[in-house]
């Protein structure tokens, strides 16, 4: 439901942008559950349909229907994930990359959404935001939250399409201009995160799946997390929309394997870090919308001429 004193025409718009059906499941489907239930509007656009994807979960590694058509199957699991959510969904159209492995890397697949030129993927996006007027959109950052060549694609036409859809001059048969306000990187795999839920289970005398892990996790320059949303109520519906990506995930994988009472105590938020914004970041914000509630962000999306009040971008690393 609309916070208390919002009308309908108050309602704004969230546009999570990802690589594949399965990563919205992961990245942020609480905080997207949450503000569909406070009665906002929240559109998931999937760059790639996860053509070349693997069957992740063991118990169905054997199916011949899903292997003789992983692609349609997927697209049924992401229609149950829509479903679930509550949130409109949109196919950006461009092909799975797969990901490479290999010393040395093979050559990425001819007519893969990592190889796509620019402006053809940054088109395809524009399209689709000013189509769906986001207020505040999410992304992944600059490594691609990791090394995945879709991952990386992502973030970059996501930060190109979010400077161009504001430009009457570019791409001008899209529609009207139409400037985001904000954009943000998806923070939530953090070692922080991790050993809170690790030290959390060893204190309860449980086994904790996550030695092997942080053994291995590599050294990261820390992220600047500007944003917390309180989002514990929803880590239900999160968990079933990414169990509906049957052949993605193992329903007794490591995932799962922290009792949700013990999440919702332990770590009850799901992390941003700002990257662009036309309105003042005050962290740590615990809200994407921070800012354009009391406003008219409709008007102030339109006005064109606006300066950045915020830039959080980052080399690669």
């Amino acid at each position: 439901m609309p916070r208390k004193g919002e009308q309908v025409a108050d309602r704004l718009r969230l546009m999570a942008v990802h690589a594949h059906p399965d990563d919205e499941s992961s990245k942020g489907a609480a905080t997207m559950a949450k503000y569909v239930d406070e009665g906002h509007e929240v559109l998931v656009v999937s760059c790639t349909g996860g053509e070349r994807g693997d069957i992740l979960n063991p118990k169905l590694a054997d199916d011949i229907h899903i292997q003789r058509d992983l692609p349609r199957v997927r697209r049924q699991e992401m229609a149950r994930a829509q479903e679930i959510l509550g949130v409109q969904h949109t196919w950006l159209g461009f092909v799975d990359s797969g990901l490479p492995e290999g010393d040395p890397l093979p050559p990425l697949p001819e007519g893969c959404f990592a190889l796509e030129p620019l402006e053809v993927t940054t088109e395809a996006l524009v399209r689709e935001i000013r189509r769906f007027r986001p207020h505040v959109m999410t992304t992944y950052d600059e490594n691609g939250g990791y090394p995945h060549p879709d991952h990386i694609m992502c973030h970059t036409v996501s930060m190109s399409a979010f400077q161009a859809a504001g430009d009457p001059a570019a791409y001008p048969h899209t529609g009207e201009a139409w400037q985001p306000l904000k954009i943000y990187y998806n923070q939530t795999f953090s070692r922080e995160r991790i050993v809170a839920f690790h030290e959390a289970l060893l204190a309860l005398e449980e086994e904790s799946p996550y030695h092997e892990w942080l053994e291995n996790w590599q050294d990261r320059k820390p992220r600047t997390v500007t944003t917390r949303v309180q989002c514990a109520d929803w880590f239900d519906r999160r968990d079933q929309a990414l169990l509906a990506h049957a052949t993605q995930i193992d329903p007794d994988g490591s995932f799962f394997r922290v009792p949700r009472d013990l999440q919702q105590k332990v770590w009850p938020t799901e992390e941003y870090e700002a990257a662009l914004s036309y309105v003042p970041v005050e962290p740590v914000e615990d809200d994407l919308f921070a800012g354009l509630r009391d406003m008219d962000a409709d008007a102030l999306a339109t006005k064109g001429g606006l300066e950045l009040a915020y830039d959080g971008r980052k080399d690669p690393s």
